[in-house]
């Protein structure tokens, strides 16, 4: 049974990244067993039911709730240990000019299942 534990997270995020196709297998070995003390970090900083997904074709998607994106980010941009494992991560992804949390790319929500029932709901 999945259960949401009310941590006060009410936004949505999705972005996107791009992993390289030669290092998929990798990258999925590596985020089998994230180190401890960075589960932790995205925890106190914020990032809640935080989830990745990836493509064949190394598209990543990432997926999770917080109150605060920009201040999740900050936050976890200013741990130590976010530094190292974002230089461990670096070659996984494909080129860009900066660290690979600093290359995500985010998506705007058009459409939520929920929140459409309610106001139709309301309104019939």
């Amino acid at each position: 049974m999945n259960r949401f534990i009310d941590d006060g997270a009410t936004t949505h995020v999705c972005f996107v990244s791009r992993v390289r196709r030669d290092r998929l297998d990798e990258y999925k070995t590596a985020h089998a067993a994230v180190w401890p003390e960075m589960l932790e970090a995205l925890a106190e900083t914020g990032w809640h039911d935080y989830r990745l997904f990836l493509g064949a074709d190394g598209l990543l998607v990432g997926v999770l709730r917080t109150d605060d994106y920009e201040r999740a980010q900050r936050d976890m941009a200013a741990r130590e240990v976010n530094e190292r494992w974002q230089a461990a991560m670096q070659g996984y992804f494909e080129p860009s000019d900066g660290r690979p949390d600093e290359g995500f790319v985010q998506l705007e929500e058009v459409f939520h299942l929920e929140s459409q029932l309610e106001t139709a709901r309301r309104a019939g």
